[in-house]
């Protein structure tokens, strides 16, 4: 059984045990905690996936970003990063962790998404390319810079650029 909930501060050392494991670098672990200590980080976004009411398995943090536009600064979220413990990959728990992720941005207000990711995945949970909703970011990444609207036509009529924090090193 795998249950989600957020984060606790005794589950920090596990999470970076979860990245480590399943991205097999550090950069993650890095990542997670410059986004901690940043303005961005949402404690009610940053949730972890629990196999058998034990230790981690699984991880997702959303942090808030800003998308500049004419208009000025509208805050929007990046989903970076999530992770699954490489034993457990395909069997649904980061498909969970970003449905549950993105019902409790919803509910906290959030009106969109973006991700830099693997293009062939993120299409499921309804996100398209940042171009097709004239949303730019940082970085030349085409297709696999990604946005979902979390609210119906909430990037109807905004167009910009998404800036990262510092925390990102973008």
């Amino acid at each position: 059984m795998i249950e989600i909930r957020e984060e606790k501060e005794a589950d920090h050392e596990a999470i970076s045990e979860v990245l480590r494991e399943a991205f097999n670098s550090e950069d993650e672990v890095q990542l997670v905690n410059a986004i901690r200590e940043s303005q961005g980080f949402i404690s009610e976004l940053s949730l972890v996936a629990l196999h058998n009411r034990s230790e981690p398995v699984g991880y997702i943090l959303f942090s808030e970003i800003e998308l500049h536009t004419e208009k000025g600064s509208v805050p929007s979220l990046a989903l970076a990063p999530v992770a699954v413990v490489p034993k457990l990959q395909n069997e649904g728990i980061g498909s969970m962790l970003i449905k549950d992720g993105m019902m409790r941005a919803t509910s906290l207000g959030y009106r969109h998404v973006v991700v830099l990711g693997h293009k062939e995945y993120y299409p499921k949970f309804g996100f398209v390319p940042a171009s097709e909703k004239n949303i730019t970011g940082p970085f030349q990444a085409g297709d696999s810079f990604m946005v979902r609207e979390l609210k119906k036509d909430a990037l109807s009529e905004v167009s910009g650029e998404v800036v990262y924090p510092k925390a990102f090193g973008v």
